[in-house]
């Protein structure tokens, strides 16, 4: 990033450093774990662990999009990513949940990665806002997974 005359480079916000934090921790654990069985499942237990500590409103609305994801899209693995629940095919995040808590934001955050399907012409969605889960969102939750993974 350049700088000019009326601005200045403050370098990483306490929560970027902290989501840097978490990831470097999340790799190093992943690194010590044994098998493949043994991992996934660490995995998922560290993803729902994730969630049972954030907010209620973040908690609650993360475990619906976990439950939307995990059902029509079984072939995604959870797993931590930069301190967020993430869905992942080969080790390769496609979507995730991003907490309002985690950067002080208005609202929490359901992205995809470059991996994920959503192509729509020569410009697309790849972010979604979400302040509540309701059945119709579960919906269009479901269907942008089950697009994502193709």
């Amino acid at each position: 990033m350049s700088t000019t005359e009326n601005s200045t480079y403050a370098g990483f916000t306490a929560e970027e450093r902290a989501a840097m934090r978490d990831h470097a921790q999340e790799m190093k654990k992943a690194a010590r774990r044994g098998s493949a069985a043994e991992k996934a499942a660490a995995a998922e237990r560290d993803v729902l662990a994730k969630i049972a500590d954030m907010q209620e409103s973040d908690r609650v609305m993360a475990e619906r999009v976990h439950a939307v994801v995990r059902a029509h899209a079984p072939q995604l693995a959870p797993k931590l990513w930069y301190g967020m629940p993430a869905y992942a095919r080969d080790g390769k995040v496609v979507c995730f949940f991003q907490s309002a808590e985690k950067f002080k934001a208005r609202y929490a955050t359901l992205g995809f990665s470059d991996l994920a399907a959503l192509d729509d012409g020569p410009m697309w969605a790849a972010g979604f806002a979400l302040t509540e889960v309701t059945e119709e969102v579960e919906e269009r939750i479901a269907a942008l997974v089950r697009r994502a993974v193709g």
